[in-house]
């Protein structure tokens, strides 16, 4: 055990993301390896190379979107110089074209989100494809089931891909009714292949909905009754989703397909040209995950911040930046920018909850606002960058979904987009509470005392 505890901590050297990372592990290993081995084997990766291989297989059909892209120019670069820059960032990290002539419809809380999506789903003519990272056997998952097989029986092509540790509480008997009726059901995990048995530590965290190829959905939903309200604790909640039309579904569908060639070696035929929407907005899908060359979530964030000349709103769950991002966020307070964080006071994991407040007060020090919803829960991942773009997407600003998790966000560059999404985000603004009190100083012992041994789990949060 003492000399594979030795082999870890080398692996842990050669790959962890951070000289921090990197000396814990090696401590912890040398120190407890019967305690520490066994989690490294599922904490300690720091990438996902099966997936890689499988994302270079599909490399055809990102020619020929790309391809595709460039029948959608948009006038971006005819526009602001800053924002063409900004958006040439995230061109570069989603190695797709910012491309022209899509709708994009914000979706506010659960209602509206799943009355659309299960509307599209009713309406579907050839195939429908879903993917959530949480599924229940509930009301609104039996709702979901309901439809896919009467889609099915119907003769579409129906597919859907789940994440087997998000969705751990699902019945088998819910799989199986879904695969009676002709839904080919594929777990992302696919934890029976050798290359995945220690990766529990990735979660494929994506909420993907395409029918048709003509129409998609992205956001912070999760198929279950509490995305409804269903849960008291966290009654209500507060999500966002968009609607998405035109050429950007297209890449969105790409998302699915890598994710789904990845569990299946499948390669799907699939509509990859969508009608232009009247509404001609801008809009880019950005993927990022583990098997990424470069850190994408986290120069995602940091790009935004970076392109904001006014201001920038993030509503976000969970709160646990990394360094790059707190500095950030620092830098563009200390420039004038109106900076604001809008986060749960509620919480759904405690120790996550907990780790926020260790960083509250060097984030507000530099004149960041932090600001904590108070009807319920909210679970949203949204960005808002002065009247340029504003991003929805399933992206936390914390290192698990920067750096540990699959994730997707959609872009839009448009200002009747920005102004729905800022007029929403005021909304919620004036449902929150300013935080100012220092650490230190708050009343809630469990706080004072928990948050800085949470941060302590930042990496993995």
């Amino acid at each position: 055990m003492q000399v594979c505890a030795v082999i870890a901590a080398i692996a842990a050297i050669r790959t962890a993301r951070t000289p921090q990372g990197a000396v814990g592990w090696v401590v912890f290993l040398l120190a407890a390896p019967y305690v520490a081995l066994p989690l490294f084997l599922v904490l300690g990766h720091s990438r996902y190379p099966g997936y890689a291989a499988a994302r270079r297989s599909s490399a055809r059909i990102v020619r020929a979107i790309d391809r595709f892209g460039k029948d959608h120019q948009t006038t971006l670069a005819d526009g602001d110089e800053a924002t063409a820059h900004t958006a040439k960032a995230f061109e570069a990290l989603a190695a797709l074209p910012v491309v022209s002539g899509n709708g994009a419809r914000v979706l506010v809380d659960g209602k509206a989100t799943f009355d659309a999506i299960f509307q599209a789903i009713d309406q579907a003519q050839s195939y429908v494809l879903v993917q959530f990272y949480i599924v229940r056997d509930d009301e609104v998952g039996r709702a979901l089931k309901e439809r896919l097989i009467a889609k099915a029986r119907a003769g579409c092509t129906v597919r859907l891909l789940y994440d087997a540790l998000g969705s751990h509480g699902l019945d088998r008997g819910y799989l199986d009714a879904l695969g009676e009726a002709g839904v080919i059901v594929r777990d992302f995990h696919s934890l029976r292949r050798p290359r995945s048995r220690f990766q529990i530590n990735f979660r494929n965290h994506r909420k993907i909905v395409v029918v048709d190829g003509q129409v998609g959905f992205v956001g912070g939903h999760n198929v279950g009754d509490e995305y409804l309200g269903g849960d008291k604790r966290l009654t209500p909640w507060r999500d966002t989703h968009v609607r998405l039309e035109g050429p950007v579904v297209a890449q969105l569908q790409l998302v699915f397909l890598e994710d789904w060639y990845w569990c299946t070696e499948e390669q799907l035929s699939l509509q990859w040209l969508p009608d232009r929407a009247a509404a001609d907005v801008n809009a880019l899908v950005l993927a990022s995950g583990p098997a990424d060359d470069v850190e994408t979530g986290t120069l995602y964030f940091l790009n935004a911040i970076d392109a904001a000349k006014h201001r920038i709103f993030i509503a976000s769950p969970y709160f646990v930046p990394d360094g790059a991002i707190i500095a950030a966020l620092q830098l563009a307070a200390l420039r004038g920018v109106d900076v604001r964080i809008v986060v749960p006071d509620a919480r759904d994991h405690l120790l996550v909850w907990l780790a926020a407040f260790a960083y509250f007060d060097e984030v507000r020090a530099a004149g960041v606002t932090i600001l904590r919803y108070s009807e319920g829960f909210m679970h949203q991942k949204v960005v808002l960058v002065d009247d340029t773009f504003a991003s929805i997407g399933s992206i936390n600003l914390d290192n698990r979904s920067c750096r540990l998790n699959f994730e997707v966000t959609a872009i839009m560059f448009d200002r009747a987009v920005v102004n729905d999404v800022a007029e929403m985000l005021e909304a919620d603004m004036a449902k929150s509470r300013r935080h100012d009190t220092p650490l230190n100083k708050l009343p809630n012992r469990l706080v004072r005392l928990g948050a800085p041994f949470a941060r302590l789990f930042a990496p993995i949060l």
